[in-house]
């Protein structure tokens, strides 16, 4: 499956931010449809959150006390990010206070609290514990724009998919890279990713001759490497990369994909495995991720969209 191709700077700056759990609407280019005959554009509706609280979640393992813990970077925008106060329906990081998490993964897992009506517990965690604290029931979930990886499958279950998110790369306008229409138009450019990722472990090599440095630890130092120039170009989702362009309109985002210069996987369940975003939970805990698939099942690809738009407009300088 494939997600939306990439936004433009102004579009994504004039998309406006609705409450989350109420009915929500958001415009992306591909869901215009203006003709010479007609001017209307078409909106996407999110539907408002289903009232689930008469469900019974009280033998739920994680939940039993109708608090949600769900571990995430807080700092991955545009899935999530830290700010200094509650703006734009924040929520606070109870492991780090006075700060306060959002982003679209904070939307998400809003709207399964509303749902159920259980209380939303965030807590900020690095990547590379994230995984490990599920494991452990530190964390009940994790929705932290984790690809629903057989690797990392075998570890936890997972929820989902709540995003469709198409590899990329990213560099800048005056690049000489910055025409590139293949991936073997890069070769031997300067690179790097996100440690513990797709882009890194598996992307990035498939690049001829490539001078690959060592990942970056969080995303947002993957994007100060290409800002800074230490880096000619940068693997990433979607999502990541519409974000720094929204901040940074010297950034240019390369997209092969449907192309046959695109990334390469072995079959097309693999590349889905990669581009699916999932959300984790502990192994055998079948009714927590059936829970939160009830409430995802209610949301279409165009609503996941819509969503990433609105957390894109507000989304802090990077």
């Amino acid at each position: 499956m494939k997600k939306l191709l990439a936004l433009t700077l102004t579009l994504v700056l004039a998309l406006s931010l609705c409450a989350c759990g109420g009915t929500e609407t958001s415009t992306t280019e591909e869901e215009s449809t203006t003709t010479p005959e007609s001017t209307e554009t078409k909106t996407v509706e999110i539907p408002p959150v289903e009232d689930l609280t008469g469900t019974d979640t009280s033998t739920i393992m994680g939940v039993e006390d109708g608090v949600l813990t769900v571990g995430m970077e807080c700092a991955y925008a545009p899935y999530n990010w830290t700010q200094m106060d509650d703006s734009n329906g924040a929520v606070e990081i109870s492991n780090v206070p006075g700060s306060y998490a959002n982003g679209y993964d904070v939307m998400i897992a809003k709207r399964i609290c509303e749902a159920y009506g259980w209380e939303l517990e965030i807590v900020s965690s690095a990547w590379d514990s994230l995984t490990p604290a599920v494991q452990s029931k530190t964390m009940d979930a994790n929705i932290a724009g984790q690809s629903m990886t057989a690797e990392r499958m075998a570890e936890v279950d997972m929820a989902g998919p709540y995003y469709y998110a198409t590899i990329v790369c990213v560099t800048t306008k005056d690049s000489e890279f910055a025409n590139a229409t293949s991936i073997a138009d890069l070769a031997g450019g300067t690179c790097t990713a996100q440690s513990g990722t797709i882009w890194y472990d598996t992307c990035l090599p498939q690049i001829a001759d490539a001078d690959i440095i060592a990942p970056a630890d969080t995303a947002p130092a993957m994007i100060m490497q290409l800002e800074t120039g230490t880096v000619d170009f940068i693997c990433t989702d979607m999502p990541t990369a519409m974000g720094a362009v929204a901040k940074n309109d010297n950034l240019v985002i390369l997209n092969f994909s449907g192309t046959e210069g695109d990334f390469q996987f072995a079959t097309e369940e693999e590349r889905a495995e990669n581009v699916n975003i999932g959300i984790s939970v502990a192994k055998g805990n079948t009714e927590l991720k059936d829970a939160i698939d009830k409430v995802l099942s209610a949301l279409t690809e165009e609503h996941f969209n819509a969503l990433m738009d609105q957390a894109i407009a507000i989304q802090p300088a990077i």
